[in-house]
């Protein structure tokens, strides 16, 4: 469990030798133009050395990286976003399997069905780079399982166990694994539970609280030399979950995901690392306000999610041309429901269908060519594909036709991604161009959605089936400066985004909502420009002591001039690290500058300015042979009370927490 930050160009990790991480091994200069959150092997068990909290949870690995910012509801389950853009711009799977979210309040991110203790990296990936697993305009994240393979360990396990001060966090989780040449079996569970926790100034945010389980098991067979059949299950459940900022809790997020891969080296003629996979997946998500105290009226929100998938990949190496084909598809089934039940017991309670049972089915192609031309590559990449709904429930159906009399229960869509990068080496420095056209289909609840309440603007949002896909030009360009011991790295996008889908207000119609200030429907704004620029540099102070930084800067609006909504004001962070085989040490700032540039109209208001420090030690040592893992530290040394601008509603952060984790692996 290990964190890299891999960012821009090249990667590599101190720990007393250096050690490549996550270069793609078709691109003909080292060049990555990813983020990799390495989530290390319990091998190596680098995370004590490299990360400041080895047993964080995924969310607060992600929110650390450089790429993504979190939308924060609670302390559980917060949002990706990847350049200024949330859930319903990205893809978003685990093991490159797509899963869908059953949640209309988005309270259940796909982030939230695995464990950083069944990971072994995520990649994340910008705008239509990250086409490669799916229709996206943001970009991508994939969450890839950890594995054993098949090497000579024979039996492995870990015990785990941590502890948070600020709300009585209680980790406690095992890993039990065998690996031979021909054989492996990966299990893994863990257990989190923890008590609302406080702001800065010693404030308790009330109904903060959650437990959670996950189950992991990764198998593999090697039937013959060079062809593999893996297996892998997943297993999450979450319980008594809070969200301070949103008026409803969870009572109930499982999930059950299940794959079956075939692996083969050799394929057909020049075609060779040949990968098919079958994937199932299906959530349950509850909403309830049972333990809320004078709710104006009790509801119930429970939700479903089911999808099936593939894929089907192979790659293909000829003269200076590296290229990867690949078919996918999915099958999802969204539903939503909605009862409401009075105070007064003689009055008739209210339901509605908030997801109409909508189908939607994706069958798509994509492709990509790596060419060496003498010291710089060009990559060419494109998909294809063909998305249908239909909704399948009458009443649901029923129920849209009132605001669109003449909607069809069913819609094709066609959708597209090209994508030209050009990577140059100039001596000392390393130039990256791209520019890329991608699309996407509405979401289900912008396309069908039924009276979704958004605590964030107070406002019922309404679904249009009619909506045009969204598209976006994407330009980007990237610098890197590799000197002896100091590497400096800047990186700006912009993204003009045509038929940008954001909820306008329609004043003829009435909430459905107690308190609402007015209804929403999702249209088709002209267009929306996003822009993203981003310097960061690292500097080799000794070969263990290491300091980084990064500043970044965001703007988005409209045709109009108007702010677009979670639009990152200047932030920054710095650290120190000290890395050695025996002992880690790091010291961390991060902050941001005011939020000027924000839209009432969309609930924002002005977030101020703040710092944070952190602080970590680390330390290995062995007891009957056995490596034991100490690690100790201090989040918000001072205590600080601030939120930021991706938090819902303007819910506080996390006070001061002191905390401790320990791990024993037994070889």
């Amino acid at each position: 469990m290990t964190l890299v930050l891999c960012y821009y160009l090249t990667c590599w990790i101190s720990t007393g030798q250096e050690i490549p991480v996550a270069i793609d091994q078709d691109s003909i200069l080292p060049i990555n133009l990813s983020e990799v959150i390495v989530i290390a092997s319990n091998i190596t068990r680098l995370d004590h050395q490299t990360h400041q909290k080895p047993l964080s949870t995924l969310d607060e690995y992600l929110e650390s990286s450089k790429k993504v910012a979190m939308v924060k509801r609670g302390a559980y389950a917060w949002e990706p976003i990847i350049n200024d853009m949330t859930s319903e711009r990205l893809a978003i799977t685990i093991d490159g399997m797509r899963i869908f979210g059953a949640c209309t309040d988005r309270m259940d991110p796909i982030t939230s069905y695995v464990d950083v203790s069944n990971l072994s990296n995520v990649h994340i990936t910008s705008g239509q780079k990250g086409a490669e697993i799916g229709n996206t305009i943001g970009g991508a994240l994939d969450m890839r399982l950890e594995k054993s393979g098949f090497l000579s360990l024979d039996w492995t396990g870990s015990v785990e166990t941590g502890f948070e001060s600020n709300n009585n966090a209680q980790i406690v989780g095992g890993e039990l694994n065998y690996a031979n040449e021909n054989f492996y079996l990966d299990t893994d569970v863990i257990y989190r539970h923890a008590d609302n926790y406080i702001a800065g100034g010693r404030e308790e945010v009330p109904f903060s609280q959650f437990t959670k389980y996950n189950l992991s098991i990764n198998s593999g067979i090697k039937v013959a030399e060079g062809e593999k059949l893996l297996v892998s299950f997943i297993f999450d459940e979450a319980r008594d979950v809070g969200y301070p900022a949103l008026p409803m809790d969870v009572s109930l997020a499982r999930a059950f995901i299940g794959s079956v891969s075939w692996v083969q080296e050799d394929f057909f003629g020049n075609l060779n690392d040949w990968e098919t996979k079958v994937y199932a997946n299906s959530i349950t998500h509850i909403m309830d306000d049972s333990q809320r105290p004078d709710v104006p009226i009790r509801m119930d929100m429970p939700g479903w999610s089911d999808t099936y998938g593939y894929f089907s990949q192979a790659k293909l190496h000829s003269g200076t041309h590296s290229l990867m084909f690949k078919v996918d598809g999915f099958y999802n089934r969204s539903l939503a429901e909605m009862t409401m039940y009075p105070n007064n017991p003689s009055e008739a309670s209210m339901f509605m269908l908030t997801w109409p049972d909508v189908r939607t089915l994706n069958t798509g192609m994509y492709a990509r060519d790596i060419m060496s031309i003498e010291k710089s590559t060009l990559t060419l990449s494109a998909r294809l594909a063909v998305q249908g709904f239909n909704i399948a429930d009458e009443f649901g159906l029923n129920s849209l036709r009132i605001f669109y009399p003449e909607m069809d229960r069913g819609q094709t869509r066609f959708l597209k991604s090209f994508s030209a990068r050009h990577q140059k080496n100039l001596g000392k420095l390393e130039l990256t161009n791209s520019l890329s056209y991608g699309n996407r289909a509405p979401s289900v609840s912008e396309g069908f959605g039924f009276y979704l309440f958004n605590s964030f603007d107070n406002h019922d949002y309404i679904g249009d089936p009619n909506l045009e896909n969204e598209s976006a030009v994407e330009a980007t360009t990237k610098v890197l400066f590799p000197f002896e011991k100091l590497t400096i790295g800047m990186e700006g996008n912009f993204f003009h985004t045509r038929n940008f889908i954001i909820g306008e207000i329609e004043p003829s119609l009435s909430t459905m909502t107690i308190g609402a200030e007015g209804v929403k429907i999702y249209k088709n704004l002209k267009y929306a420009n996003l822009y993203n620029i981003a310097v960061d540099g690292t500097y080799e102070i000794t070969k263990e002591l290491q300091w980084n930084g990064l500043v970044s800067y965001h703007r988005g609006v409209d045709k109009s001039g108007r702010n677009l909504p979670f639009i990152s004001p200047l932030t920054y962070n710095t650290g120190l690290q000290y890395t050695s085989p025996k002992f880690s040490m790091s010291l961390t700032l991060r902050g941001s500058a005011d939020q000027v540039n924000f839209n009432p109209e969309f609930g924002e208001d002005r977030t101020d300015a703040f710092n944070v420090v952190s602080l970590s030690l680390g330390k290995t040592f062995k007891v009957n042979n056995d490596n034991v893992y100490l690690k100790a530290g201090v989040d918000n040394v001072f205590d600080t009370f601030y939120s930021t601008y991706t938090d819902w509603n303007n819910i506080p952060r996390m006070g001061r927490n002191m905390y401790m984790t320990l791990s024993y692996d037994i070889n």
